[in-house]
């Protein structure tokens, strides 16, 4: 039998969803002292993130730890190629999945990051990107795009999807 969602019920959960986002970020504010004019500073707690997502979301592309931590780099420096604004954006959506209660309500993930199962992150994952909840969609799609993006476009994966790189001028 399936199940309908009411318009009342799917608003609940739109506002409850945005609650525990509203509560989570002021959370994180008072507890870091952040300079709002800075550029980004990817620290151990996001690496920590990344270090599980990346091999979950790269599924068949990344061979080992070298590959993840290659992965990070190229997804710091493209970090740094963003807006300000868009790089703070960045550094508060790894801050409140490093949380440990934002991690667990809001991700669903309960142990930490260094030790958490690839199918509890990959079950993050697709709660993020089917959710209801537009804000949760498009935090799945900026971590989508930072990591595939960071990782396809470094030259040594071309071969991997058959990529042949750009055309070569003629000369």
């Amino acid at each position: 039998m399936a199940t309908h969602t009411s318009r009342r019920s799917f608003l609940k959960v739109g506002l409850a969803g945005i609650l525990t986002l509203v509560a989570a970020g002021s959370l994180y504010r008072m507890t870091r002292k952040s300079d709002a004019t800075a550029p980004f500073r990817m620290d151990d707690e996001a690496r920590s993130v990344l270090a599980a997502v990346v091999p979950v979301m790269l599924k068949g592309a990344i061979a080992g730890s070298a590959d993840i931590d290659a992965a990070i780099l190229r997804i710091d420096d493209a970090i740094h190629g963003l807006p300000l604004t868009a790089q703070k954006e960045v550094q508060d959506l790894f801050a409140l999945l490093a949380l440990a209660p934002s991690r667990r309500l809001l991700a669903g993930v309960a142990d930490d990051w260094r030790v958490a199962k690839a199918e509890d992150v990959n079950a993050f994952l697709q709660s993020w990107r089917y959710s209801p909840i537009a804000l949760f969609q498009g935090a799945y799609l900026g971590l989508h795009d930072l990591i595939t993006g960071s990782w396809y476009s470094h030259e040594s994966t071309w071969a991997a999807i058959g990529y042949p790189g750009p055309i070569k001028e003629l000369s």
